[in-house]
């Protein structure tokens, strides 16, 4: 059997954590340790520490809520607007060829954080599957998380420059 390296799962592996991460980052004092790469006051964007993807990111209602029909009006426009600014912000350093883009709302439907819903952004370049998802219920990631902040918050800021 083949093994892979991948040191920064052992977090993951030994404290996978408990209550609602979302919630928690917010309350951190340090956006870039928690990876969150911009927040406003009814929704905020936040990097998946365990990606399917270089670039996965999470946007989330500040709010601790559990599914999108009892989002209210702002929470929903401003989750759209940073939506729209984490696409154009990836587009303008990672150049994808496309997104997957979905929420998974509630256990059934695959959602791994019930009672805090959120949308899931995926980067996809042409070939960036292979064979190691299949054989080995594996995926590569070939970037550090905090590499791809970087580029992502400079994304964001080259949209906020006149």
């Amino acid at each position: 059997m083949e093994k892979l390296w991948a040191p920064w799962r052992v977090e993951y592996i030994r404290n996978p954590g408990k209550g609602c991460f979302f919630c928690a980052a917010l309350k951190s004092k340090n956006y870039k340790k928690v990876l969150i790469t911009e927040k406003r006051t009814k929704a905020f964007t936040i990097m998946n520490r365990y990606p399917y993807n270089n670039g996965h990111l999470l946007i989330a209602p500040v709010r601790h809520i559990g599914s999108l029909e009892n989002l209210d009006d702002d929470e929903i426009l401003t989750i759209n607007c940073l939506l729209i600014r984490a696409i154009k912000a990836i587009n303008i350093t990672m150049k994808p060829q496309g997104f997957n883009i979905g929420v998974n709302q509630g256990r059934v439907a695959g959602a791994g954080v019930v009672d805090h819903i959120h949308i899931h952004i995926v980067p996809r370049w042409q070939g960036d599957t292979n064979f190691m998802p299949i054989l080995s219920d594996t995926k590569i990631v070939s970037e550090a998380l905090l590499q791809t902040y970087e580029k992502i918050k400079q994304g964001l800021q080259r949209l906020d420059k006149p």
